[in-house]
């Protein structure tokens, strides 16, 4: 499976992506940038790609997901609660394509801020 990083200002964490058609379009279209939206314990940030929903796509995801949002276009960050959460999982504003998951430690993903300097690329590019 391809692996990518995603730094946020001075964080960086590590992300292993699915096998899924978004997925694909992701890899292909790397490297991405942009601002940090934050809502809740969601962080995204607007791309430019447009695909449509998957067979599997789903509003309820789990905590470390990244999903692709059609209605943004956006790249999301879930690692906790958002503000229409029903329970301690995250819950997307609507279904979103889950074509990856971060790797390791999301806490320090609590400390980004709204419009904050994201920036994803495959592993081990500069």
């Amino acid at each position: 499976m391809d692996k990518i990083s995603i730094t946020i200002e001075n964080l960086t964490v590590l992300a292993e992506l699915t096998e899924s058609p978004t997925a694909q379009r992701i890899w292909e279209a790397l490297p991405l940038e942009g601002k940090a939206n934050v809502w809740g314990e969601e962080i995204y940030f607007i791309i430019p790609i447009k695909t449509e929903l998957e067979r599997e796509a789903r509003a309820e995801v789990e905590v470390g997901d990244l999903g692709y949002w059609p209605s943004g276009p956006a790249f999301c960050i879930f690692f906790g609660a958002t503000p229409i959460s029903t329970s301690h999982k995250p819950r997307a504003y609507s279904p979103v394509n889950v074509f990856g998951r971060i790797l390791g430690d999301l806490t320090p993903l609590k400390t980004v801020t709204e419009n904050a300097r994201i920036s994803v690329k495959r592993k081990g590019e500069s």
